[in-house]
C-alpha cells in the first residue's frame, strides 16, 4: 500500500517534467487536452492516496494489526503514525487550497459578468473605453470579447482581426474551462504547477494557430502579437493575450515556424503516465480494504 501512495507522488514529479518538454514538440490543442487530463486525474488519485494514508491512521488498522500480532504473524503498521499525521495536515492544506482557487474562480467571473451587465444578448464585443490596452475572453452564453480602446487604437486593421480572432478561439474552444481545471488540479497538487503553467501557454498558443488560420497568414498573426505586447509593456500594464515577456518571444518564434505536429504516441504516452496514479491509488485502495476487513495471509 505505501509503495503505491508514494509512488503517486513520485508520478506528479515526472508529469511536471515531462510538460514543458512536450510544449513545443506537439500541437497545442492535443497538447492542452492531454496534460489537463492528466493533470486532474493525477490530483484527484494523490489526493486520494492523502486520504487513504489518513484512513489507515484513524481506521481499524492498528486494532488489526495487533490482533494479528497476537495470533503470531510477523506484521507492521501499513501506515507510520508520522507519516498519517503529515498525511492529514496535508489533506488539510489540500482542502484550504481548492477552496481558496474556488473562490478565486468565483469572484473572477462575477467581476467578468458586471463588465457584461447592461449588453445586448446578442452582443459579442464590448468596446471599454480606457487607456490601457487589454483584450480578453469572457466565458459565458453568450462568450463576449472585450478590448479596450486603447488596444484597438493601437492596432491596424489588420491586426485587429487577429485579436478577434484569437479571442473567439478562446470562447470556441473552451479554453476557460481548460485552465480552470488546470488551475484546480495544481491547487490539489502543488507539485503540477508546472503543468497548469504549460497549459495556460498551450491554449495561447492554441488560439495563436487558431487566428493564424483564420486570417490565413502566420506572419501577420505574429507581427499582430508583437504589437500587442508592445503596447502593453510601454502602458505599464498587464499584457493583452495573455503575454508575458518570456511567453511573447516564444510564441512568435512558434509562429513563425511551422505548425507542431500531432505526436499521437507522445500525447497516448502523457496521458498513460497521468493514469498509472489512478491504478495505484485504485490498488493501495483494495489493500486497505483487505486490511480492514481482517483479511490477513
Amino acid at each position: 500500500m505505501r509503495f503505491d501512495v508514494y509512488t503517486s507522488l513520485l508520478l506528479s514529479l515526472l508529469l511536471s517534467f515531462v510538460a514543458p518538454v512536450i510544449v513545443g514538440r506537439v500541437a497545442p490543442a492535443l497538447a492542452a487536452r492531454v496534460l489537463t487530463s492528466a493533470a486532474v486525474v493525477t490530483a484527484a488519485a494523490t489526493t486520494w492516496s492523502l486520504v487513504l494514508l489518513v484512513a489507515a491512521l484513524l481506521g481499524d488498522a492498528p486494532p488489526v494489526v495487533r490482533e494479528a500480532r497476537e495470533d503470531g504473524h510477523r506484521l507492521v503498521d501499513p501506515v507510520p503514525e508520522v507519516i498519517g499525521v503529515a498525511a492529514g495536515v496535508a489533506l488539510a492544506v489540500v482542502v484550504w487550497r481548492v477552496h481558496r482557487a474556488v473562490h478565486a474562480e468565483r469572484c473572477t467571473r462575477r467581476a467578468l459578468r458586471r463588465l457584461c451587465a447592461g449588453q445586448p444578448a446578442d452582443t459579442e464585443l464590448i468596446v471599454a473605453a480606457s487607456d490601457v490596452p487589454q483584450a480578453f475572453a469572457i466565458p459565458g452564453r453568450p462568450g463576449r470579447i472585450l478590448v479596450t480602446s486603447a488596444m484597438l487604437s493601437a492596432l491596424e486593421p489588420g491586426e485587429r482581426r487577429v485579436l478577434l480572432a484569437h479571442e473567439r478561439a478562446h470562447l470556441a474552444h473552451r479554453h476557460g474551462p481548460l485552465v480552470t481545471a488546470a488551475t484546480l488540479a495544481a491547487a490539489a497538487n502543488p507539485l503540477l504547477a508546472p503543468v497548469r503553467s504549460a497549459v495556460v501557454f498551450l491554449v495561447e498558443r492554441w488560439a495563436d494557430e487558431q487566428a493564424a488560420a483564420a486570417v490565413g497568414d502566420r506572419r501577420a498573426t505574429a507581427r499582430a502579437l508583437a504589437r500587442a505586447a508592445l503596447t502593453a509593456g510601454r502602458a505599464r500594464s498587464a499584457c493583452a493575450l495573455n503575454f508575458t515577456d518570456r511567453a511573447v518571444t516564444r510564441r512568435i518564434a512558434a509562429l513563425q515556424a511551422s505548425p507542431p505536429p500531432h505526436l499521437w504516441s507522445a500525447a497516448a504516452a502523457v496521458l498513460t503516465l497521468g493514469m498509472l496514479p489512478a491504478l495505484l491509488a485504485a490498488d493501495a485502495t483494495g489493500d486497505l480494504l483487505g486490511l480492514l476487513s481482517g483479511v490477513l495471509t
